[in-house]
């Protein structure tokens, strides 16, 4: 009697699994990202959760849990500690992911998140004034073997910065200094604060004639300045972007990830994203989850290079 009961529960309550699947979502959703309103990340993500609040009839909301991308990532182990169920999903940048896992924080690991899609690469450049005698990153790589040059970035940790750490090592040179800034611009270049700057396209936008954009950290050339080369073009160890994507917990059931998946796939194709992508010079695109993971694998390989060129 015992095991027809158990046999009973266990059918019943599969039933009950595959309806709460198929109601999904049946609750609010939340979409964590780990920093403050207002940049790129924030504003697809929310994009993202409109429509998915205007498709499937739930509340969904942005929850802003500024901690960077260089750790503890205080969003992602909100997230890491959430159920598996799809209603909280992580907005990540690639240092989650990529960087978190080596960082020794309790409950982080590789195998702690799954990739629902990779949405946009942030412009990263690598700018100089326009009075510079260099050009492109071989012209300053010769430059900088007798003249010091300062490097101004957002922060050590982040990608972009290791990976213009590691070009340096990788052409035969070395930053005079580096200094992390508030704030990167066009400003920046005119005062002399830096000679060179990590910072995005869109912060030079209001000067992009007057600067030279040396190359850009991205998977690939950025349309503003079809003539500039990646990182990855010039040396190709340091094919590197500083990408973000969605992750939800692992064990997370395939019908619910689909669900996710349609619908931010949707939001990051249409007009009004890939108008900011134009107005911003973001690459915003939807690489599936099969590739997500692929390219989290190529980027922790990458990772290792870099550490072994700047250590």
């Amino acid at each position: 009697m015992r095991k027809i009961l158990n046999t009973a529960a266990a059918v019943a309550f599969g039933l009950m699994s595959s309806v709460a699947v198929a109601d999904y979502p049946n609750k609010p959703v939340s979409f964590v990202v780990p920093f403050p309103p207002g940049d790129l990340e924030d504003i697809l993500t929310r994009m993202i959760a409109e429509d998915f609040q205007s498709t499937h009839g739930v509340a969904a909301a942005v929850v802003n849990k500024p901690g960077g991308g260089g750790g503890p990532f205080p969003g992602a182990m909100e997230v890491a500690s959430a159920p598996n169920d799809g209603s909280t999903i992580g907005s990540f940048v690639i240092g989650v992911p990529v960087v978190g896992p080596e960082l020794g924080i309790d409950g982080l690991d590789k195998d702690t998140f799954e990739p629902l899609g990779i949405f946009l690469t942030y412009p990263f450049v690598l700018a100089a004034a326009g009075d510079a005698p260099y050009s492109n990153m071989e012209e300053l790589a010769a430059h900088a073997k007798s003249n010091d040059l300062a490097l101004g970035h957002f922060g050590a940790p982040l990608a972009p910065t290791q990976v213009s750490l590691a070009a340096a090592s990788a052409l035969g040179f070395e930053w005079g200094s580096d200094a992390a800034f508030d704030m990167l611009d066009c400003n920046t270049l005119a005062s002399g604060d830096a000679d060179v700057i990590n910072t995005t396209i869109q912060l030079i936008l209001p000067c992009l004639d007057q600067v030279k954009v040396l190359a850009s950290i991205t998977n690939e050339r950025i349309a503003n300045i079809p003539n500039v080369a990646t990182m990855g073009e010039v040396v190709p160890s340091l094919n590197m972007g500083l990408w973000n994507g969605l992750f939800v917990t692992k064990g997370t059931s395939d019908e619910v990830k689909q669900t996710l998946i349609a619908s931010a796939k949707k939001t990051v194709l249409s007009d009004r994203a890939q108008k900011l992508a134009a107005d911003t010079g973001a690459l915003v695109y939807w690489m599936d989850a099969d590739t997500a993971a692929a390219q989290i694998e190529t980027d922790r390989a990458t990772m290792v290079t870099i550490a072994e060129l700047t250590q």
